[in-house]
């Protein structure tokens, strides 16, 4: 016991080979953990103490809010606007940037989250999380909407915690992805997956299939090999698996291999995807990368597109390297085939 690792000590322990580290960012990383700390018990306990159900609101989406959008957004704004690491914040839950109060003094860091991924699944028990991204501003300014439109590649870290059977952070600031279990007894994340790292070939997919006859071509020949398994042209039998939770389909990959897949498709043109790049798409990208994984649309990598907006959707397709391309490929014959 004596030798295990906290998150505290392995972020300070990266920190004291940069030069110029100020412990700044270990303390809003604490806050973070803190708040999730928080967001862990209120989840295990929600019908204990009513937070269940819908809230009868929705958010700037027009997504049906639940009880617990609106209380893990609340404990995530308290724990960081006073705490003097942060310039501002963004989150799925409302319409807007979320100023620092003014009698708060201002940071270099803008922090943008999904407070709740998953939520769908919270009143039937299944597994839910916090998604969060990091991003450096001018210390002291008060960001306005453009100043977190930025490439996913200018992240400085990135992060989900998972609440399920245990409660789990897996996080990177570049340098590889590793990840920490939430210790009960002692409230203390210890790391126990150190050095995460995907897979490069997979035998299973993770995709809503109810939508199958709205996907462009490209996927449907993906999906259609795997599913003819080892009587079509990749001779190998697959597997599916959905949660309809990113948090836990991404960390299924990251632990034994896999291809998530929520393409764009055709019923609505004005939507090109579901999920929203600015705090879905580019933490996830940006640990699937760390992790040796490959995180795309199917036409361009999610950390290189330039956001248009707060809450702008993308395709998103994330895994395992050799499906990843594959399916890549299949989009560059299909869009070569039809230009």
């Amino acid at each position: 016991m004596s030798d295990q690792v906290t998150l505290t000590q392995f972020i300070i322990e990266q920190q004291r080979g940069l030069p110029d580290a100020s412990g700044t960012f270990t303390l809003l990383l604490n806050n973070i953990v803190t708040a999730c700390k928080q967001i862990s018990n209120r989840v295990n306990r929600g019908a204990l103490i009513g937070v269940l159900g819908s809230a009868g609101t929705e958010n700037v989406q027009g997504e049906v809010q639940k009880k617990l959008d609106i209380i893990t957004h609340d404990i995530m704004v308290r724990a960081l606007n006073w705490s003097g690491q942060v310039g501002g914040m963004a989150s799925e839950e409302t319409d807007d940037p979320i100023k620092v109060p003014t009698q708060y003094p201002k940071g270099k860091y803008l922090v943008l989250f999904d407070p709740l991924d998953g939520s769908s699944n919270i009143d039937i028990n299944l597994t839910v999380g916090t998604i969060f991204s990091i991003l450096r501003c001018r210390e002291g300014m008060d960001p306005e909407t453009e100043d977190f439109l930025r490439k996913g590649n200018e992240q400085v870290c990135a992060g989900f915690v998972l609440y399920g059977p245990s409660t789990m952070l897996v996080i990177t600031t570049g340098k590889g992805v590793n990840g920490f279990t939430l210790d009960q007894d002692v409230g203390e994340f210890i790391l126990t997956h150190r050095n995460m790292r995907i897979p490069e070939e997979t035998d299973e997919f993770a995709i809503n299939m109810s939508n199958q006859r709205f996907w462009e071509p490209p996927v449907q020949q993906y999906i259609d090999e795997c599913v003819t398994g080892v009587d079509g042209v990749r001779s190998k039998n697959f597997n599916m698996r959905w949660v309809a939770s990113l948090v836990a389909d991404v960390y299924r990959i990251l632990t034994r291999g896999g291809i998530f897949l929520y393409p764009a498709d055709l019923r609505d043109p004005s939507k090109p995807g579901k999920l929203r790049l600015m705090y879905e798409a580019n933490p996830m990208a940006f640990i699937i990368e760390q992790a040796g994984g490959v995180c795309t649309t199917g036409r361009e990598a999610i950390l290189d597109i330039k956001p248009q907006t707060i809450h702008q959707r993308v395709p998103l397709i994330l895994g395992s390297k050799t499906e990843v391309e594959r399916i890549t490929d299949y989009y560059s014959q299909y869009d070569q085939a039809n230009t």
